[in-house]
C-alpha cells in the first residue's frame, strides 16, 4: 500500500479507488495471507492497522463488530496529533466537532495528554488546562463520502443507532503535536489498554467488512 498514492486519491475525492485499496487489504487479512491483528479501541471500534510508515499511517476502522465494544469510562471528546482523512466504506458516521473555550473559573472539562506506547497502553496525563466545551458543527457521512479533520481539532465520532460501519483512515502525524482528550476536571490521570484480537477474530472481522462493502446499502 502506497501512502502518497492514497493521499492523492483522497485529494481527488476518488472514493472508489480508496475503497478498492481497502478491499485488497481486507482480502489479504481475511484469507490469512497477511499476519495482521485487529486492535480493540476503547472508543468503540476495531482498528486494522494496514500501514505504518514513519509519520504516515492507514487503518480500517470497523464499528459494530462484536469485538468493538466501547469503554464507557473513556472520554469521547478528543483531538489527534495527526491530520486525518476518512472515507466511509459502508454505514453512516456522525462527526461532531466541539468548540473549546479557555475557562479557569467555571470549566466543564480538563485537557489530558494521551501518551501511547507500542504495548498498547495509553496513559492519560492531566494538564493544568481547564476549558468549557460547547457543541460545534455536526456532519453525517455515508458510504463513499470522505471528510478531513486537521490535527488539534476536538471532536467525537458517533455511529447512529450502532449500525455496522467501516472507514478507511489516512493519518499523517505532525511534529511536536500530542494527542489530547477531555475529561472531568477532578479526574486523575489513568491508563487505558488496547487489546489485540487473535488471528481467527481478525479474519472474521475482515470477512464481515468485505461482505458489507459488497452489499448495497439498505
Amino acid at each position: 500500500m502506497d501512502y502518497p498514492a492514497l493521499e492523492r486519491a483522497a485529494r481527488r475525492h476518488a472514493t472508489a479507488e480508496l475503497t478498492r485499496h481497502a478491499v485488497t487489504e481486507l482480502d489479504l487479512i481475511a484469507s490469512g495471507r497477511r499476519a495482521l491483528r485487529a486492535v480493540r479501541h476503547p472508543l468503540g471500534f476495531v482498528c486494522l492497522p494496514v500501514l505504518r510508515d514513519g509519520s504516515d499511517g492507514v487503518c480500517v476502522h470497523v464499528f459494530g463488530a462484536p469485538e468493538a465494544k466501547p469503554d464507557e469510562s473513556v472520554p469521547q471528546v478528543h483531538c489527534h496529533s495527526w491530520d486525518l482523512t476518512s472515507t466511509v466504506l459502508y454505514g453512516h458516521l456522525d462527526n461532531r466537532r466541539v468548540r473549546i473555550d479557555e475557562d479557569t473559573k467555571d470549566p466543564t472539562h480538563r485537557v489530558f495528554e494521551v501518551h501511547s506506547d507500542p504495548s498498547g497502553v495509553d496513559e492519560l496525563r492531566p494538564t493544568e488546562r481547564l476549558v468549557r466545551c460547547r457543541p460545534g458543527v455536526r456532519q453525517t457521512h455515508t458510504r463513499g463520502e470522505s471528510y478531513a479533520l486537521p490535527a488539534g481539532e476536538f471532536h467525537t465520532s458517533v455511529v447512529p443507532d450502532g449500525r455496522p460501519t467501516a472507514t478507511l483512515v489516512l493519518g499523517r502525524t505532525l511534529p511536536g503535536r500530542v494527542d489530547l482528550s477531555l475529561g472531568p476536571p477532578s479526574v486523575p490521570g489513568h491508563r487505558m489498554v488496547r487489546r489485540t484480537c487473535d488471528a481467527t477474530q481478525t479474519a472474521r472481522i475482515a470477512r464481515a467488512a468485505l461482505r458489507r462493502i459488497h452489499e448495497p446499502e439498505p
